[in-house]
């Protein structure tokens, strides 16, 4: 394989993971911005919850019963955590660092957005 056809094969190689990489990015936003509005529910909820006087004189059941946004905002939280939530926020750059990993073997490396960055070749002596 001559290095024309090495080139081009790199030049694939780095539109294909640019293209999958910002293919996932208005996912990614809009995941994070569902987890951001979850969040700042939970807290909200959370906050008039320990605030409320009778929070301490009542059961923790009838309590979380009492404060209906807090529980349904904790438990939507629950559900997104166990869905994935957390592993979809960062997909891209879970993508790019397992691309690093397979591209260090040739002195290659990538950043976030996918473009290939090449390593100058070590000396051996």
């Amino acid at each position: 394989m001559n290095s024309l056809e090495q080139a081009e094969d790199l030049k694939a190689f780095e539109r294909r993971l640019t293209e999958y990489v910002s293919c996932l990015q208005p996912a990614t936003g809009r995941w994070r911005m569902i987890l951001i509005v979850v969040s700042v529910c939970t807290a909200t909820g959370a906050w008039n919850w320990l605030i409320d006087p009778d929070t301490q004189k009542v059961s923790f059941l009838s309590s979380l019963w009492n404060h209906p946004f807090f529980t349904i905002s904790c438990i939507t939280l629950i559900a997104l955590f166990f869905a994935g939530i957390h592993k979809r926020v960062v997909a891209p750059s879970i993508i790019a660092a397992r691309c690093r990993t397979v591209l260090a073997e040739y002195n290659m490396s990538c950043d976030d957005t996918g473009k290939l960055i090449l390593k100058p070749r070590p000396n051996i002596q």
